[in-house]
């Protein structure tokens, strides 16, 4: 349970490796893995190991620092596999498709094209 006393997040059991994943990038406080269901020739997402901020915005306003850290795991993960140039989405809230709860961003890459995003 997490401190909420609610069931863990699909992320904190991929942390926890209760779930198989194809984890790219691993800090002490990062995790990494690829996307199940891409919507981009690369789609990773990266995701706090602590289940405590449920969107980028409470993780700006708490700890910027490991905020800065997930960007930090982004970027490498971008400069390894689309030349440094992608896209991070973060979702914040249900009706713009966040569905998992612990806050996470998605690193989108491979010739994308403008406007594609929701397509």
């Amino acid at each position: 349970m997490t401190s909420s006393g609610s069931a863990p997040s699909i992320f904190s059991r991929i942390v926890a490796r209760e779930i198989p994943a194809t984890i790219v990038a691993e800090t002490d406080l990062i995790i990494a893995f690829e996307d199940i269901a891409p919507q981009a020739p690369v789609h990773i997402v990266v995701t706090t190991k602590t289940e405590e901020y449920r969107n980028v915005v409470e993780l700006a306003a708490g700890d910027p620092a490991l905020l800065a850290e997930l960007v930090r795991v982004a970027q490498l993960i971008a400069d390894e596999r689309t030349g440094g140039e992608f896209r991070l989405v973060f979702n914040t809230g249900a009706s713009v498709g966040q569905t998992v709860f612990h806050v996470h961003a998605h690193v989108l890459g491979g010739q994308l094209k403008e406007g594609t995003l929701g397509a």
